[in-house]
């Protein structure tokens, strides 16, 4: 398995992979539009996204979104994405594409990575495993409509 930082000349694979990503969460299926979001991000150094590729086949992706925060005064990551394809689940993928997010946090002296998951997502247990530590926190989030 290779894990690499994403540039625009990994879009194609990237695009196909987040596509799945949102029809995974009930979106419609785009792929031009999910082109050029992803675009729109490397272009503006927006996020810092790792691709993974076993045998030359992207099968997985992670998004981190650059943050602050403002007790510690440290800046941080949102791991807004995770998405390893059905076909390669179960064989380290998602595992490593955490541990990548981990690795680029350490490196910069990053306080670290936060992330927010569905109550019923099974990859709670992956996260958990890897370190993560549930927060005594409630979210909320204003929609504007």
């Amino acid at each position: 398995m290779k894990i690499i930082q994403a540039t625009k000349e990994h879009l194609v694979d990237l695009a196909s992979l987040f596509d799945a990503y949102r029809v995974f969460y009930e979106q419609e299926s785009d792929k031009k539009s999910a082109k050029q979001f992803l675009d729109n991000r490397i272009s503006k150094n927006e996020a810092v996204i790792f691709i993974a590729y076993i045998d030359h086949v992207s099968v997985g992706f992670t998004q981190l979104y650059p943050s602050f925060s403002s007790v510690s005064m440290k800046r941080s990551y949102i791991l807004n994405d995770l998405y390893v394809n059905n076909n390669y689940r179960k064989k380290g993928v998602g595992s490593a594409l955490l541990n990548k997010a981990k690795e680029l946090c350490i490196e910069k002296n990053y306080k670290g990575l936060g992330l927010q998951t569905g109550i019923e997502n099974p990859a709670q247990f992956l996260y958990e495993r890897l370190g993560w530590v549930k927060e005594p926190y409630l979210d909320y989030f204003w929609v504007n409509e």
